[in-house]
């Protein structure tokens, strides 16, 4: 009977510790924009004339334009595989999205999606949307998008865009939504 009883505590305890070595994280707290902005690389800045800035020029078309339709221009940022690091292609999507937070969504809040492709267990897919939608966070905050406004969901594998089984179709899988709320 001890034995039992021994080999179940034993068992219980690798099944509960055996994955602790993936971090898992949920956004409970407010993220301090100066702790956030030193881990995500500087951006350069460049001065651009009003006359060919495109937010002074759409500012007031952007006031008039209904939720949906501010959401239709946040673009969806993509990973590689097993990846979450913002790359050059994304940092421009999240620079635009940011210009958008700042002008005619300036009164939404943000929720940002993490999503993966079907690799790896469901645990480990969480933690890797929850890890992307961290890191596209992280880079609004550097853009000056204020970290109360942004909340993050983790879906994994569970809301594919595509159902291929293709390395083209895994790739669209790998993604952050934006979705504004009211």
């Amino acid at each position: 009977m001890k034995s039992i009883v021994l080999s179940s505590v034993v068992v219980a305890l690798l099944v509960f510790g055996g994955c602790s070595s993936k971090d898992v994280a949920v956004d409970t707290e407010k993220t301090e924009t100066t702790s956030s902005a030193e881990e995500v690389k500087a951006v350069e800045t460049e001065t651009i004339a009003a006359e060919e800035s495109v937010v002074n020029s759409d500012t007031n078309s952007l006031a008039n334009m209904s939720m949906s339709d501010i959401e239709s221009k946040l673009s969806t940022v993509y990973f590689g595989f097993d990846k979450f690091s913002i790359d050059s292609d994304a940092q421009v999507q999240i620079t635009k999205a940011a210009e958008l937070g700042k002008t005619g969504a300036a009164a939404y809040n943000v929720k940002l999606e993490g999503n993966c492709d079907e690799w790896g267990s469901d645990e480990y897919n969480f933690a890797l949307g929850l890890k992307r939608a961290s890191a596209v966070k992280k880079a609004l905050i550097a853009e000056g998008i204020d970290g109360s406004r942004i909340s993050m969901v983790s879906y994994g594998e569970s809301n594919p865009t595509c159902a291929d089984k293709t390395q083209d179709c895994y790739s669209k899988n790998r993604r952050v939504d934006f979705k504004l709320l009211p």
